[in-house]
């Protein structure tokens, strides 16, 4: 995400003329979005963006039986 975050700033400060990127082929401008391609195929492939999804949702559902134990009363259990 961040790549294409930095993509889309080149882009603008390319397409204004602002600053060094000004001077820069669009070659380069353009490199960015096709890392941005590689890293999305690299992480789909290898299941890194679904494990990442699947851990947030361990932790809210964590964070969510431990206030829910709080409002009880119950000490919640310390993760191992």
């Amino acid at each position: 995400m961040y790549l294409l975050a930095i993509a889309v700033i080149l882009t603008a400060l390319k397409y204004f003329e602002i600053g060094p990127v000004a001077n820069m082929d669009w070659w380069w401008i353009l490199g960015f979005y096709g890392a941005t391609i590689v890293w999305w195929a690299w992480a789909d492939a290898t299941g890194y963006t679904k494990r990442k999804a699947m851990e947030k949702m361990a932790t809210r559902k964590q964070d969510r039986i431990n206030k829910n134990k709080e409002a009880l009363g119950i000490a919640p259990r310390k993760p191992r």
